[in-house]
């Protein structure tokens, strides 16, 4: 199992504003679509809450500290480790945020690969990804794209793998 975080983070690390994404990025949407389809995309509560309905085509895992949540469609895991459980039928299941569960995430080293877009604006927000040391991580493919009608802010896709 190759366990990967998905991201897209701007210049000055902003993930999110107001709950939602601070930016519009249509080409990045249908990159998260096809990465994460057929596989478990694991999530935490606040940004389920955003969400709101599972994703079609993928296993929604919910990560919360609340023995009382429950929602149609999704499976609920109390700790990253009883997720990646769950998931351990997926060769490729990926950690789609927020920022606390990717905090979690990176600092118990359960991540193998990153899949940033990189967004090359600095943006207003008030949530950010957690600060990364590159030097533990090998660039394995880069792929730019330039702002247009659909797409609010040039921006490149990345790909990290963890060195060993």
């Amino acid at each position: 199992m190759v366990v990967s975080l998905i991201v897209a983070v701007s210049s000055n690390g902003v993930i999110g504003r107001d709950g939602g994404l601070p930016w519009r990025l249509s080409n990045d949407l249908k990159h998260f679509k096809k990465l994460t389809m057929g596989h478990h995309l694991i999530i935490g509560r606040r940004t389920w809450d955003e969400v709101g309905k599972p994703l079609p085509g993928r296993t929604m895992v919910v990560v919360t500290r609340s023995r009382r949540f429950a929602s149609e469609g999704v499976r609920v895991a109390h700790s990253l480790e009883e997720a990646l459980d769950l998931a351990r039928d997926d060769d490729e299941p990926f950690i789609g945020g927020g920022a606390h569960i990717y905090r979690m995430a990176l600092e118990k080293i359960l991540v193998d690969r990153l899949y940033i877009t990189r967004v090359h604006a600095e943006v207003d927000g008030d949530t950010f990804f957690p600060d990364i040391k590159f030097d533990a991580w090998k660039l394995v493919s880069e792929e730019h794209h330039e702002a247009d009608e659909r797409n609010q802010h040039s921006f490149s896709f990345l790909v990290y793998e963890r060195k060993r």
